[in-house]
């Protein structure tokens, strides 16, 4: 008799192109490996898969910058160069794990059955949904290469019940076939200080001011982010707190949001950070005093966990999705209402500036709160769906998986 380990099921978790820089999804991508190495839940050999992007016409000097040629390369590597490569690898892997529903196409070149979707919304398929029209020929096409992976997929992880519902609502998914993970945050969103990550985030900002109020808002700045919320809010919100300053994390704003922030007097009043590593982010989150999300439209919302892990409260829309990560710690205000915005992030500010012991109360329960979150229970709740499709996948741990022999 002797012990001879068993092959641990091999998962490939395929994330997007580094080149495209979709920030919240390579966090998806990089969470969901932490949890799958980690020693407390390695049931199973993940790899991440994750190819170099050809550049075609980016790589001619005139067109390198401009945006055609930029989308036009994003296409090709999305549709053409990945799909081939990782058809080439069908065979290597027991479960193919797309991170990404906008990469939900991959699946159509994968062994039925052996792979799950992450779809965090419908935006990108949405035109091509029943009862929809409108949107444009391209859009269309890779709308309906989307749907074609999603409806080939063994599962669909929702993260949000909201997203859930809204496939369920169309008519096209089965119940059966969808399952709801919230997504984790990553382990460096903690109120705990982090000094090193803290001395970067003062050469970004320079030193912390009690008396000088920092909101915040992290993402990107596409429409239903509603940045002019975001900046008619902070204009309001000056006429009480003079000091207040936003802080936005994820590139600069476009050229109508920054005629807005012109019109409206902010020029030194906001300042825009790239998107950070993950460390100094968190204390960026840990210095502010509230964390604004004022989108009209979200599957999840990350920055809303994030910032309740580093004891920030949040004002977010009052959107299912968003009352699904805020839950009853959080405050919700109508999308694009600005007066109630403004009446309720001020009312924060004024208890910050007043109520000390009830302000850490609150910062206490943002962190409570976001427990359920946590990075290794998102690992056991995707490896419970990996169950469904892996029959005999062990429940031993990363050291000790053998059987007798």
């Amino acid at each position: 008799m002797y012990e001879r380990p068993v092959r641990r099921p091999r998962v490939a978790v395929v994330a997007d192109l580094a080149e495209e820089r979709w920030h919240s999804m390579d966090l998806v991508a990089e969470i969901l490996m932490l949890g799958l190495r980690s020693p407390a839940t390695r049931i199973v050999d993940a790899t991440q898969i994750r190819p170099s992007m050809v550049r075609r016409l980016t790589r001619i000097p005139g067109l390198r910058h401009l945006t055609p040629a930029t989308t036009a390369d994003r296409i090709i590597n999305r549709v053409w160069d990945y799909r081939r490569m990782l058809s080439m690898q069908a065979d290597d892997f027991d479960l193919f794990h797309i991170v990404d529903h906008s990469y939900a196409h991959l699946a159509t070149v994968l062994p039925p059955d052996r792979s799950v979707v992450m779809c965090h919304d419908v935006d990108a398929f949405a035109g091509v949904l029943p009862g929809t029209q409108g949107q444009s020929v391209v859009g269309r096409v890779l709308g309906e290469r989307l749907l074609a992976g999603l409806l080939l997929a063994r599962k669909i992880v929702c993260g949000s019940h909201a997203t859930r519902d809204a496939l369920i609502a169309s008519g096209v998914f089965e119940a059966s076939r969808l399952a709801v993970v919230p997504y984790g945050v990553h382990p460096s969103c903690t109120p705990r200080h982090d000094p090193r990550a803290d001395e970067v985030a003062v050469k970004y900002l320079g030193a912390s001011d009690f008396a000088c109020p920092e909101i915040l808002h992290v993402g990107s700045t596409v429409p239903r982010k509603r940045i002019d919320v975001l900046l008619e809010v902070t204009a309001a919100l000056r006429e009480g707190y003079p000091s207040l300053r936003l802080i936005r994390v994820g590139g600069d704003f476009t050229r109508e949001q920054r005629r807005r922030v012109v019109r409206l007097g902010l020029e030194r009043h906001v300042t825009v950070l790239p998107f950070l590593e993950r460390r100094v982010l968190a204390a960026v989150y840990r210095r502010a005093a509230v964390l604004l999300q004022p989108s009209d439209r979200e599957g999840f919302g990350l920055p809303v966990a994030e910032a309740m892990a580093c004891g920030t409260p949040v004002v977010a829309s009052d959107l299912k999705p968003l009352r699904e990560v805020g839950g009853t710690i959080a405050s919700y205000c109508p999308v694009g209402d600005v007066s109630t915005w403004t009446d309720t992030v001020s009312a924060l500010l004024d208890e910050r500036a007043a109520d000390g012991k009830g302000w850490a109360s609150r910062r206490a329960a943002a962190v409570v709160d976001a427990r359920r979150f946590d990075a290794l229970e998102h690992a056991r709740r995707i490896l419970d769906v990996y169950r469904e499709l892996l029959p005999g996948l062990s429940d031993g741990d990363a050291e000790g998986i053998a059987t007798a022999v």
